[in-house]
């Protein structure tokens, strides 16, 4: 029986594992920080061949470094190629466990290339009569196609690949694969950067090839060409393609200390394997080999529970003092999601049921809503609407896990319990998605037994953690920030996604329809300017229209084509009429389709209003999120865009909306922070903080006219500047110089010298303790703050700069959102916050509480943190959200 040969091209395919996963290599870390993306892939290129192959022997080649006998004879050999990114260095040596533990051979040669260890080994067994597989993603290697020997070259990720054969080659380039070695000296390699002839392209040297066969012959016979520039190319450069024939050409005898009878494939190590995918994080592959990844129910300790029925509710009157709750919603929107169960209980107590009715039930009533027994839940305000939902008002609430977790370490943000559980290393709970599956509806398991074991035990995780999570909460100073902002945030945000806003769908229907007429008015231009009818949100098609048909300078090229990007689209809109008419069909398309059709289809057909949710635990600055839908960026800058806010309108008659919103809290957080004389200064005297900025970036006299161009720059300065903005990215805002630019700077930071020094100092805190803080003692942690990696280290030292920041703006509107509802509730008025737009409070009331508004959210909001600069509030009332005016 004839032996298999499997030999890989190792780096080749770890490079094309790690960048076909490039978008998603922040979800490929395992626990301890490790990047596994490109180990990931590799395995699963691994299983598919070894699936598919069945090798006796095999090996994963590898390069030994950069310098070869290749480099030598040619110094810009391979001189183009980025550095590698740390993220996949790091990654090399548990590529080669992987391929150890997986029953493979792994070898590299000093001198040679990973190609010339493959060539030398294919020929060996091409003597020997092997069947020889080759893998790799560099095409380099279809030369050592033959009747023994398949080349496979990954096509599209690592497990797609095309099949090159001596018939493969002739039939794809019409020549044999040796002949390749030619092809590719004459034409040159722009990734390995060797030059080949001037001039000539593939399709020139295949020609060349078929015709002479050969560099050689091709010289050899060099007279017989027409006179011609090509000619002289091939004339003039002939040791440079002769050089460049030896720099493509594999070898097949490098000095191997190895033969094919050290390749034995010995089958996956199975021990060894799991010890690596465990540390890897690699629990799909775990699962597949019906092995324990750490998480499942034969290592959870086991848990007892009752089953509530109408029969034994009272059974629940045992419980005192204080209780863990979770109401189990499957899908994210809890504003709509079914209920499928809930649990309750504490200690050795633990009740579940499916019947949700059963809460609305007196014993159960009772322990809910009673002040008397502190409730410990997981994602507070998720489980007080659902709760209310039912006619239950949850109180009070004591420890939230998803809460307290979030503010322990911002980068650990998910909405799974098992998964947070996991994340303080307690693994007596499984995730949703390891019991329910993943998807947006995800299937509750029928079965009872795992459905109330995987209940029961949500609810003791919750109460395991609340004594660890609280004094963690205690030695990072957090606990004020627990308790006197984020939880008292949770019920005023539980609050105003209950009330909702008033939508009226009848202005939407119609702002669609004039929205729909307006793009068939840009539709019918387009169509004139370019002289045909196209399909305007084809790329392909517009491409062809913009550059070829009417010929505009091409911007920029991506693989499938021209780019008719927004970026793109700008950069021409001064060189026809049809950029300006295609950017404005798309703007008008977008608000059709994310603002009218989106908005109608989440409005509630029992209220006529929006319900959307906040994500409290989302953002690592601690500013609120809006989804489901976003209500934050309704759009402001496109007239048409603002028009869709008149759909928004109170919910009563003879009543108004009304907005409140800080003006400049940032640059007023940054002036206190920093401590800066000039920048308080500016804002104690009440000065216009970017006119000011302006007179004293440009040395402007007292008496001198600040122009409207002086202030927009100095307003890209100043909310640039703390952001870590370069001379570079300033100068493209306000299109200047690179020159003019760093000279803004400078002059900034020689006026505002406290800013400079903050941004040192905070920098440095970063760096010795990993973290920076906001006024309220938010953390967000830098893991990236020591990389490696330039741009991955600059953006953690940016990140520190603005946390604290944007951070603290967003503390204070959130403890004014408190104090505001205890104000409307102390004072007895009707009127109802709806929104929170990051520095604006939006609230709808009764005409006649607007004049006691425009004094009482000013004052509550302008006074919600001592800073050494005052807070200014800008309030607008109006008949719809659109109408606000000051």
């Amino acid at each position: 029986m004839t032996k298999q040969l499997l030999l890989i091209d190792g780096n080749s395919i770890v490079f094309r594992a790690f960048f076909a996963m490039h978008n998603q290599i922040d979800k490929f870390t395992n626990k301890d920080g490790l990047h596994t993306a490109a180990i990931y892939g590799f395995k699963l290129m691994l299983d598919h061949v070894l699936e598919n192959f069945k090798p006796d022997a095999g090996l994963v080649a590898f390069d030994a470094g950069k310098v070869t006998f290749r480099t030598k004879m040619y110094d810009d050999y391979k001189g183009g190629r980025s550095k590698t990114p740390s993220e996949l260095t790091e990654q090399f040596p548990y590529v080669r466990q992987l391929v150890k533990d997986s029953g493979l051979h792994s070898y590299e040669l000093a001198n040679y290339e990973a190609d010339d260890i493959i060539g030398t080994l294919a020929k060996q067994a091409d003597e020997a009569g092997y069947k020889t597989l080759i893998v790799t993603g560099d095409r380099d290697l279809t030369q050592l196609a033959s009747e023994n020997t398949t080349v496979a070259v990954t096509h599209k990720g690592v497990t797609d690949t095309e099949h090159y054969t001596p018939a493969h080659v002739e039939e794809k380039l019409g020549i044999t694969p040796t002949q390749i070695i030619d092809m590719k000296a004459l034409m040159g390699d722009t990734s390995d950067n060797y030059p080949g002839v001037t001039k000539i392209g593939e399709k020139t040297a295949i020609k060349l090839v078929k015709q002479f066969g050969s560099i050689e012959n091709l010289y050899d016979n060099i007279d017989d060409l027409k006179k011609s520039k090509m000619k002289e190319h091939l004339v003039e450069e002939e040791a440079i393609a002769r050089q460049c024939k030896t720099l493509a050409t594999i070898l097949r005898d490098a000095p191997l200390e190895i033969g094919l009878q050290d390749l034995t494939y010995k089958g996956p190590q199975t021990e060894d394997l799991v010890k690596f995918y465990q540390e890897m994080d690699f629990n799909s592959f775990l699962k597949k080999m019906d092995v324990d990844a750490g998480d499942d129910s034969e290592t959870i300790t086991p848990i007892n529970y009752t089953v509530l029925t109408a029969a034994n509710l009272d059974a629940v009157s045992t419980l005192k003092g204080e209780v863990s709750f979770y109401l189990e919603m499957p899908e994210a929107n809890y504003h709509t999601s079914p209920f499928a169960g809930f649990v309750i209980g504490a200690g050795d107590q633990w009740f579940v049921s499916r019947d949700v009715e059963l809460l609305k039930q007196a014993p159960l009533m009772s322990l809910l809503t009673g002040s008397t027994i502190k409730k410990n839940v997981f994602n507070a305000k998720a489980q007080i609407v659902g709760l209310n939902r039912l006619g239950i008002k949850l109180t009070p609430i004591n420890f939230d896990l998803l809460l307290a977790s979030y503010l322990l370490n911002t980068n650990d943000n998910s909405n799974d319990l098992g998964q947070v559980a996991h994340e303080h290393d307690y693994d007596d709970v499984l995730t949703d998605e390891e019991v329910y599956g993943k998807g947006v509806k995800r299937a509750v398991p029928e079965d009872d037994q795992t459905f109330f074991t995987h209940l029961a035990n949500k609810a003791r995780a919750i109460e395991q953690l609340r004594k660890a999570l609280f004094a963690k909460l205690d030695d990072n100073k957090q606990t004020p920030l627990y308790t006197d902002i984020e939880l008292p945030l949770t019920r005023v945000l539980a609050q105003m996604e209950i009330t909702g806003v008033h939508v009226d769908a009848q202005t939407l229907k119609e702002m669609g329809s004039k929205l729909t007429e307006r793009l068939a008015e840009i539709e019918a231009q387009i169509y004139q300017e370019a002289g045909e009818e196209f399909n305007i949100n084809s790329t392909k098609q517009l491409g062809h229209i913009l550059f070829e048909k009417l010929k505009l300078p091409v911007i920029k090229k991506t693989k499938t084509g021209y780019s008719t990007a927004v970026d793109v689209l700008e950069k021409l809109a001064d060189r026809s009429p049809i950029v300006e008419q295609i950017l404005e069909y798309r703007q008008i398309a977008k608000l059709q389709s994310t603002y009218i059709t989106g908005l109608l289809k989440v409005i509630h057909s029992s209220d006529q209003k929006i319900h959307t949710r906040y994500l409290q635990t989302l953002t690592q600055t601690g500013r609120l999120s809006s989804v489901d839908p976003n209500l934050q960026n309704i759009p402001v800058r496109l007239p048409e865009g603002r028009q869709i806010r008149r759909a928004f309108v109170p919910s009563h008659e003879g009543w108004q909306i009304f907005s409140s919103d800080y003006s400049q809290v940032e640059l007023r957080v940054l002036a206190h922070i920093t401590g800066d004389k000039n920048l308080q200064e500016d804002f104690k005297n009440g000065e216009d903080i970017h006119a000011s900025t302006a007179r004293r970036i440009f040395h402007l006299g007292p008496d001198e006219e600040i122009d409207r161009n002086m202030r927009r720059r100095a307003k890209a300065v100043n909310f640039g500047i703390v952001y870590g903005i370069s001379d570079y990215g300033l100068a493209q805002r306000i299109h200047v110089s690179r020159a003019e630019a760093h000279e803004f700077i400078q002059n900034y930071f020689h006026e505002f010298p406290g800013v400079k020094k903050y941004i040192n100092d905070t920098i440095e805190f970063a760096r010795e303790n990993g973290y920076v803080e906001t006024i309220t003692h938010r953390r967000r942690y830098l893991p990236d703050i020591h990389a490696k990696s330039f741009s991955r280290r600059s953006f953690a030292e940016r990140t520190a700069m603005n946390t604290p920041i944007q951070g603290s703006a967003a503390d204070i509107i959130k403890i004014a959102m408190i104090r505001m509802q205890d104000e409307l509730t102390k004072q007895g008025l009707k009127a109802k916050m709806l929104l929170q737009i990051h520095d604006e409070l939006v609230f709808e009331a009764p005409k006649e509480e607007i004049p006691t508004l425009l004094k009482l959210v000013p004052a509550v909001m302008d006074s919600a943190v001592k800073l050494d600069v005052p807070l200014k509030v800008d309030s607008k009332f109006g008949d719809t959200w659109y109408d606000l005016k000051k």
